[in-house]
């Protein structure tokens, strides 16, 4: 079966896409809990207008969660306290319009392999800032998505998830950010992280990039090799949530993408 890619999007450029989304139930992505004053101020009027959007949704949708300047891997309990509450504010707002999966970003900034005594430190301190949010998330049925971000070693994020042994802990590969690291070091391509994943892997953000900086272009624009990746998905026993993530602010069109998938044979 052809899969079916969807969208990141903000609810401000919804509209322009809500038909194409729901006619097919595409998977759907809201960015706008990314900024603090979506989250500590009044939402109830955008919550209303997301959901005005989507009548006759009832595809798979999700939010990208706060995550600017707020490491998961805090060691200091204050900072700690900060990402907590950040990502519980997140998880309501998910609640409140009914998505399903939330992303924050993977701690693992190093460019090549952890010293175990590093990477113990590392996990350890992800792991005590989330030790108080997966609760938060099995109660608001909202599963946490982690994205790579600068990753090197995918063994070493798909360990983390694994370890919390939780429907509610998955992961998730952003295509661009994976062929960064593949293109300047000798990170393996993005076919890799999702063989790596297998059963866990829940959701991809798909952009194109030339493996310079983080372009977040159109794909077929840039230099992934998207047959390998989709050949990769076609192995899983699932398919995970597809998120095309262009800035649609910027007038950039996801459909496009659709079209891009269509055209090679890979999906729509």
């Amino acid at each position: 079966m052809t899969p079916v890619v969807g969208a990141a999007m903000y609810a401000e450029t919804l509209s322009t896409y809500a038909e194409w989304v729901i006619a097919d139930q595409r998977d759907l992505e809201l960015a706008d809990a990314v900024f603090p004053d979506v989250l500590d101020n009044d939402s109830s009027a955008l919550v209303s207008d997301i959901k005005s959007k989507l009548d006759g949704f009832s595809g798979r949708l999700g939010i990208h969660g706060p995550f600017r300047s707020l490491p998961l891997d805090a060691h200091d309990p204050k900072i700690r306290t900060v990402v907590q509450d950040r990502f519980k504010q997140g998880l309501a707002f998910a609640n409140a319009i009914g998505a399903t999966h939330m992303v924050i970003h993977s701690p693992f900034a190093a460019l090549g392999h952890y010293r175990p005594d590093q990477k113990e430190f590392v996990i350890g301190s992800a792991r005590n800032t989330l030790a108080d949010v997966v609760p938060f998330a099995e109660q608001a049925n909202c599963t946490l998505v982690i994205e790579t971000i600068f990753d090197y070693n995918p063994a070493t994020l798909v360990e983390f998830v694994r370890s919390f042994q939780s429907d509610f802990v998955k992961m998730s590969i952003d295509v661009g950010h994976v062929f960064i690291m593949h293109t300047n070091s000798d990170a393996p391509p993005p076919d890799y992280f999702v063989h790596a994943a297998g059963a866990d892997l829940a959701h991809l953000h798909l952009q194109d990039t030339d493996g310079y900086t983080d372009r977040h272009w159109i794909p077929g624009d840039g230099n992934v090799n998207w047959k390998e990746l989709f050949g990769a998905l076609a192995t899983l026993n699932h398919t995970p949530r597809l998120i095309v993530e262009v800035d649609t602010k910027k007038g950039h069109d996801p459909r496009l993408a659709a079209a891009y998938f269509e055209s090679i044979g890979v999906a729509r």
